[in-house]
């Protein structure tokens, strides 16, 4: 077979503004490119984006399409209209849309990324005006492209449940976990006793409502009435629940002890899981959950909902619990910060299991995904209960 010509699909990247399908482009395009000099590559990017997401390599082409994508009615038309243009001047043999979005009527074959189905199972936390646009533009997405790519066995679950698609048309691809998390682990147990964590929870997570960080609130409250040395740091996009957050910070006089920072670099976020004492995650409803096996591999000792697809991926490696119940959560945060031998085994167990992930993995299983796509002779039933098995098996371990 030649080498293919990929266009991937980045018009809905806004830096710093569109959470963790931004940290997903990023490194799974630098991955591509470590492991694939063979295919050429064209990606489609906005106005706002730099042109540092495309990797510096000769097989990957940066197309800058004029369209601001924070005007969102404007990037769909242009992702409907002139992106299959744009794709098919370049004669494109598939085109890539990690952002769940693609064009209804593009004449090549599509590979569309399913992050979750949100809009599905919580219609409730979207804005009444988007949520048509969400359930349209996301549906027929998915039943027109040639194959789909879900980040999670609970998030192809849901496609089969709420799109009615067949099974073989859905692959399962884990995302991955930048080695710099690994380096921060090996700096964390190296640390002299006085260099050693601060006494800070961390919470990576943007601020809308499934994130259930209201409940986590409250229960930090109560939590530092024993414990008044400890703060909260949330960092993330600035979502839908950010004012709501901020007064109940103020209402529960967690002012100078809770910080929501916003959107940082990942140099920035590397630093405050070196220094985190430990991780919480309380969200009611994941499509992955990213942060959570960050956490994991940083070493950082972490407490997560028990939802899936959390609980699968990080197994007995973080402290989970019902994030319905304040009760528990509370229990959580306590065990977490104060049984040293609880922390000592999550510290060593979460590199451990998060060395099952990785970036190169997820690109390798991408770049199948893209060649099923674009010769679907080259891949059979056969095939796809082989790549299906092994993703379940990645999940239980």
């Amino acid at each position: 077979m030649r080498p293919l010509r990929i266009g991937v699909n980045a018009l809905y990247l806004i830096p710093g503004g569109v959470g963790g399908t931004e940290i997903y482009l990023r490194h799974l395009l630098a991955a591509l490119a470590e492991m694939d000099r063979a295919n050429q590559y064209y990606v489609f990017t906005n106005l706002e984006t730099g042109a540092d997401l495309a990797p510096e390599q000769a097989n990957f082409t940066t197309v800058r399409q004029r369209v601001n994508a924070a005007f969102r009615p404007a990037r769909i038309i242009w992702e409907q209209t002139v992106l299959p243009l744009s794709a098919a001047a370049r004669d494109i043999d598939v085109l890539f849309n990690p952002g769940f979005t693609g064009p209804l009527m593009c004449g090549r074959p599509q590979v569309t990324v399913f992050h979750d189905l949100q809009h599905k199972r919580h219609p409730e936390h979207f804005r009444w005006f988007e949520l048509p646009f969400w359930r349209a533009l996301l549906f027929w997405s998915a039943h027109l492209a040639t194959l789909l790519i879900a980040v999670s066995e609970a998030t192809r679950a849901d496609l089969e449940n709420y799109y009615r698609l067949p099974r073989e048309k859905i692959r399962v691809v884990p995302e991955g976990v930048a080695p710099r998390f690994a380096e921060i682990a090996r700096a964390r147990r190296a640390s002299q006793p006085e260099l050693g964590p601060e006494p800070f929870l961390l919470t990576a997570s943007t601020l809308h409502p499934h994130k259930n960080l209201d409940r986590l609130l409250r229960v930090f409250a109560e939590f530092r009435r024993a414990r008044s040395e400890y703060r909260l740091v949330i960092t993330g996009v600035r979502g839908f629940d950010t004012e709501k957050l901020e007064q109940l910070r103020g209402a529960l006089g967690l002012a100078e002890a809770v910080e929501f920072t916003g959107w940082i670099d990942r140099e920035k976020l590397y630093t405050l899981f070196e220094r985190a004492w430990a991780f919480v995650y309380p969200s009611s409803f994941e499509g992955f959950g990213l942060p959570v096996l960050e956490a994991l591999a940083a070493g950082v000792p972490a407490a997560c909902s028990r939802i899936e697809p959390l609980a699968g991926m990080a197994g007995d490696a973080a402290l989970l619990f019902d994030s319905s119940n304040d009760a528990a959560m509370l229990e959580a945060l306590v065990r977490i910060t104060s049984d040293e031998a609880l922390r000592a085994k999550l510290a060593a167990a979460g590199p451990e299991r998060a060395a099952l992930f990785s970036w190169s993995n997820t690109a390798r299983l991408t770049l199948d995904v893209l060649l099923d796509a674009a010769h679907p002779s080259r891949s059979s039933p056969g095939d796809e209960v082989s790549i299906v098995n092994k993703n379940q098996r990645l999940e239980q371990e």
